[in-house]
Order: structure tokens, then C-alpha cells, then sequence
């Protein structure tokens, strides 16, 4: 009986376990950055070429290595931060468990130069599939430049199933700004193809987060201090009008590190409690510095998640701390008592109230069923009671024509099989043109066998879904020519998102052309935008698609149909005339999929008469 359990070679062990650690591009830029910061470096460039399939070069003015330090950094689980087991529960730098270089030159071609600043001659290192091919004394300046070429070139499965380069590029960038965000003091740039994406200058964290974010948060943000002996927590919190609709710019570290907690996320959200709209997200960026014998960070690969010691502890001194932020600066709300100028400018208050004026106003009925006692239930049945016709305050004469001209007046008929509109002779049900909108939010139709209740929301989404999918597919949507053009500046992250963008905008009806470093120029917008909302409609656009959610994975079209769909849907709470619900239930059921959106929330419920009788016992 032949042995069959063997040892795997070292080059198979580390690819195995390189994927651990370097999923894609931005894993390995986040390792090798980090390395950077522990090395002691005030200035570090990051240059991504083919958004790191092709090369990923960090170089840094740091310690930089020895000959042997150079040899062994590549080696398994080789570290200078762990010596006994104990210093895993008092770690203080980034890195710590000595895989990163090691899983690095499991799936890239290296190479590596590096010189303390006490020796003359630095160190070149050339490694490929684990393999040391090179080592030699070279002329190097103090520091380390580490540059990983045509990643996963000796495992093509892995490099198959990378996204696009502006994929990519998007998870790189968001790497680089979670450690710049962490570390103002030092300088950090990117480069990208040749192109300077980033370049930050050393400073504070206020000006690193403007920096970053961009110059629109310079007045928007309320500074967070609170130090206590079990913590510290410090940064920076959006005032209410920064909140936005998605996850958008939150930033949470521990000891310097990101951190990504659904918790601490909840603390803040809290404190933010009746200032912001429930289905709105705060910004902040938040540093908590704590004995790292409270946490644990060598629970996750990525160690973007960590356990605390005590959770209940770090949420209530992070709400605390935000919420005393938001009031020490006045930011809560509030009511205004006094009048405003223009009110006092207007006739009723401006104007004298005569004796006669007083006289006709006291002599009317109305007048006295307010003032007469136990008369306030009173509704003076007279034909010439003020009361008789009350409801035609609320009644335009426009809508009190089309009611009475079109009372039950048959408007459709509708049946569907296999999911397709058919008029028939037969049909399911009649819709009737009578109308009745519930909370402002449903419309209640009244059909010859029953009624439908109409989400206006999520009818509308799904109208323009289909509106603006047969607009991608078949014809150019219709876009309004700005009169004067409008200027859009972004943040470096959002700028790059928006050029990958640009060409699936134009179908939809969006023409923007780049004017500049992360500037953008909107010479026309799709029809259904508002003027002067267009600006606005790009930067939710954004952010919608950033944070887009699906266990489906849709193609970016597909995303962006969806997201416009939903932004530019008619919202919960909005009154709409008898006309307006009209339209939009007619335009509903000439839809293809008319019965859901496109995620598959129900566009409307159908209520039979027969299951409203047994309901009653009828």
C-alpha cells in the first residue's frame, strides 16, 4: 500500500496562500504602503501602471533594509515585529505577520532596491514564482523601492477573473486614500499611466481630508476631541447637508488603522438621530487610539475587521463623542421664532385693520361659529354659509372638470400572459379613471372588480427603467442643451469613477467632457432631469453607483440604468394632481413588466371583490 499524503512545494504552498492576502492589485498596494509607513518614510509615491497588472512600484525615503533584512523579507511568516507571542497583543505598526512580500513574490516578477542610511552600497533583489534570481550590491539613494511586475503572470486563472483596468483602478484609489487619510504627516502621490492622479502634500488632518474629499467639505465639517484614560477619539463629522443617500465618504481607524464596523457605523447614525432623513447616511472621518491590548486585529486577512474587548464601551463614547461634537457647534435642531422681514411686508400685516374691516369680519357667520359658545362643531346649514362650498379650496376648477367629465369613465383594459400587455375583449380587469392618493405616497385605483393600491415610487422607477433600457439598447435617449454649461468638480476617487462612466452616460442623454483635474463640464442632460439640478442628479449618480448592491452581478449599463431610474423616480410624500396619477398608472400597465421594478419590489397589489367580501365574512 503505497503513502500518498505528500508535502506541497514551497512555490505551490506560497501561491496557495497568496491568495489569502493578494486578492487583486489593491491588496498588494495596501501591503506594500503600509511596509512604507512602518519603515519610518515621510514621503511615498505609488506608480500603478495597467492598474497593477502590469506594475505596482512603491518607493519611500524610509530605513530601508540590510543585504540579509533584503533576503529575508521574502521569506514566510519572517518579521521584525513578532518575537513572542505575547507582542501579537500590543501590535502598534501596520504590518506584522510577515506574509505580505512573501505572497507578493509567490505571484508577481519582483524586483527590489533598498539601502540603510549607514551603508554605502544599497541592495537589488530580483525574485520570480518565489524564486530568488538576482541578489547584488547596487548604488541606491536611503530608502526602498519595491516594484511587482505582471501580477498573477504564473497563475492565469487568477488573472482571468480580475475586473476591468477601471475596476481595478477604483479598488487601488481607495486603498491609497484609506492610508493617506491615516498618515496627514507624511507625503503621498499616485501616478497612474503616466498621468499624476494624487499628489498630497504633508500637513493636517483637516487639510489631508480636504485634500482628499475635496474642497467642498472645508466649511461643512465639525471638528470631533474627546480623550478619556481608556481612549481618545478624534476627527471630523459632516454637518447634516453633507448627508447623503448611500454609504458614501465614512472613515473609521483604530490605532491607525481602517476599520470597516457595522457597529460603530450604527454609534454615529445614532447620534445623527432626527437630523438627517432616515434613508441618509452621514460622512465622517474617525480616529480611535486605544491600548492595543483591547482589540484584536489578527482576525481577518485583510484586518479591516477587529474585535474590542468591550464593544458596549467603544459605541456609547463614540456616540457620546459625536453627539457632544454636533452640540458644541450648534448643530441640532431648531426653531426660528422670529418673523420673517418678508411677512412684514405683506398687505395683511403692513396694512391698518379699520373699524369696518373689524365690523365685517365680526357680523359673519363664520365669525361667530368660532366665537359663540359651544358653537365650534356648528355648521350653519343656510344657503349663504361661508362653509357650504369648503372643499373647493382644495379642488382646482381645471381638476373638478376632468372629475366630473371623466367620473367612471372606462380608461383601460388590460390582461397579461407570459409577462406581455395584450387589450382583449376579456379582459382580467377594467381600470377605472378614478383616483385616490393614500399618504401621499399610494394611489388607490378603482377597477371593475375591485381596486389596486400603486406604490407612486416604485411605479415611476420601473416606467423609467424601461424607458430608459430601450433608450440603451435601440435609440438615444433625448438630452436638454444647458444654456450656459455647468461646471462639476470631484473628488479624485469619484473623478475617475466618472470617466469610466462618460460613454454609457451619453446613451442615456448625459454629455460631459473632462475640463481639467477632476473637473468635469455638463453641456446637456437627459430630458426628465430638472434645470439646474444636473449637477446634483451626477453627484447621486455617483454615489448610487459606488454602493450599488446586488447578489447579481449586472454590467455597468445595467447599473446605471438602474440607479437613474431610481433617482429620477417621482418620491414617497409627493402629492400628485388627478391628471399626474392618471398618466402615471396609464404609462405603468404599457409596460412590458408591469407588476414589479426591476430589483423585484412589487409595483402595485390588486385587492378582487371577492376577497374583499370574504375579508368581511360575505
Amino acid at each position: 500500500m503505497t503513502d500518498i499524503i505528500q508535502l506541497l512545494p514551497d512555490n505551490i504552498a506560497n501561491q496557495i496562500a497568496a491568495g489569502e492576502v493578494i486578492q487583486r492589485p489593491a491588496s498588494a498596494v495596501k501591503e506594500l504602503l503600509e511596509n512604507a509607513v512602518d519603515a519610518g518614510a515621510t514621503e511615498i509615491q505609488l506608480i500603478i501602471a495597467d492598474a497593477g497588472k502590469s506594475l505596482i512600484q512603491v518607493i519611500d525615503n524610509g530605513n530601508g533594509m540590510s543585504e540579509t533584512d533584503a533576503r529575508m523579507a521574502f521569506e514566510r511568516h519572517a518579521t521584525s515585529k513578532i518575537k513572542v507571542i505575547e507582542d501579537l497583543f500590543k501590535i502598534k505598526t501596520m504590518g506584522f505577520r510577515g506574509e505580505a512580500l512573501a505572497s507578493i513574490a509567490a505571484v508577481a516578477q519582483v524586483e527590489m532596491k533598498t539601502k540603510k542610511a549607514d551603508d554605502e552600497l544599497g541592495s537589488f533583489i530580483e525574485i520570480e514564482n518565489s524564486l530568488v534570481l538576482k541578489q547584488e550590491p547596487c548604488a541606491y539613494s536611503i530608502g526602498t523601492s519595491i516594484s511587482m511586475k505582471n501580477l498573477f503572470f504564473n497563475v492565469p486563472a487568477r488573472r482571468n477573473f480580475l475586473k476591468s483596468n477601471a475596476a481595478e483602478m477604483r479598488h487601488i484609489v481607495d486603498e491609497f486614500i484609506r492610508v493617506a487619510m491615516a498618515f496627514p504627516q507624511i507625503f503621498f502621490s499616485l501616478t497612474s499611466n503616466g498621468q499624476q492622479v494624487f499628489y498630497l502634500e504633508p500637513g493636517n488632518l483637516k487639510q489631508r481630508i480636504i485634500q482628499i474629499l475635496g474642497n467642498n467639505y472645508n466649511a461643512k465639517m465639525v471638528s470631533v476631541n474627546e480623550e478619556t484614560d481608556y481612549m481618545n477619539i478624534y476627527g471630523f463629522v459632516g454637518k447634516p447637508e453633507t448627508a447623503k443617500k448611500t454609504r458614501g465618504d465614512q472613515y473609521f481607524f483604530v490605532n491607525s488603522r481602517f476599520i470597516k464596523s457595522a457597529y460603530l457605523n450604527h454609534a454615529v447614525n445614532s447620534a445623527f438621530d432626527n437630523m438627517i432623513a432616515k434613508d441618509s447616511f452621514p460622512s465622517y472621518v474617525l480616529f480611535i487610539d486605544l491600548d492595543p491590548a483591547q482589540i484584536d486585529i489578527n482576525v481577518h486577512p485583510t484586518k479591516q475587521e477587529i474585535k474590542f474587548e468591550d464593544e458596549k464601551i467603544i459605541y456609547a463614547f463614540v456616540q457620546a463623542a459625536v453627539k457632544h461634537a454636533l452640540a458644541q457647534f450648534s448643530i441640532a435642531p431648531s426653531l426660528d421664532f422670529t418673523l420673517n422681514a418678508e411677512i412684514q411686508n405683506l398687505d395683511a400685516v403692513s396694512k391698518p385693520f379699520t373699524t369696518e374691516k373689524k365690523e365685517a369680519a365680526s357680523s359673519s357667520n363664520l365669525f361667530k361659529t368660532f366665537t359663540q359658545k359651544n358653537q365650534a362643531h356648528k355648521i350653519d346649514p343656510n344657503e349663504k354659509s361661508e362653509l357650504k362650498h369648503w372643499k373647493d379650496f382644495f379642488t382646482s376648477s381645471e381638476e373638478k372638470g376632468d372629475r366630473i367629465q371623466n367620473e367612471n369613465k372606462l380608461i383601460a383594459k388590460f390582461d397579461y400572459e407570459d409577462g406581455e400587455q395584450k387589450n382583449i375583449l376579456s379582459p382580467k380587469f377594467y381600470l377605472l379613471n378614478s383616483f385616490l392618493q393614500l399618504h401621499n405616497t399610494y394611489i388607490i385605483a378603482a377597477t371593475n372588480n375591485g381596486f389596486i393600491l400603486v406604490h407612486q415610487q416604485l411605479a415611476h422607477e420601473r416606467i423609467l427603467y424601461e424607458k430608459y433600457n430601450v433608450a440603451s439598447h435601440d435609440q438615444q435617449m433625448p438630452a436638454q442643451k444647458s444654456l450656459f454649461p455647468i461646471t462639476l468638480e470631484l473628488a479624485t476617487a469619484d473623478a475617475v469613477l466618472l470617466e469610466e462612466l462618460l460613454p454609457e452616460l451619453s446613451v442615456i442623454g448625459y454629455q460631459i467632457e473632462p475640463f481639467g483635474s477632476n473637473t468635469f463640464v455638463i453641456q446637456a442632460s437627459p430630458a426628465d432631469v430638472l434645470q439646474g439640478n444636473e449637477k446634483h442628479s451626477i453627484e447621486l449618480l455617483i454615489e448610487q453607483f459606488k454602493h450599488f448592491s446586488s447578489d447579481i452581478k449586472f454590467s455597468k449599463r445595467e447599473k446605471l440604468i438602474r440607479c437613474i431610474s431610481r433617482q429620477q423616480a417621482i418620491k414617497a410624500g409627493q402629492t400628485l394632481s388627478q391628471k399626474e396619477m392618471q398618466i402615471l398608472i396609464e404609462d405603468l400597465f404599457k409596460c412590458i413588466t408591469p407588476n414589479s421594478t426591476a430589483s423585484g419590489a412589487p409595483t402595485y397589489l390588486e385587492f378582487k371583490e371577492d376577497y374583499l367580501d370574504r375579508m368581511f365574512g360575505k
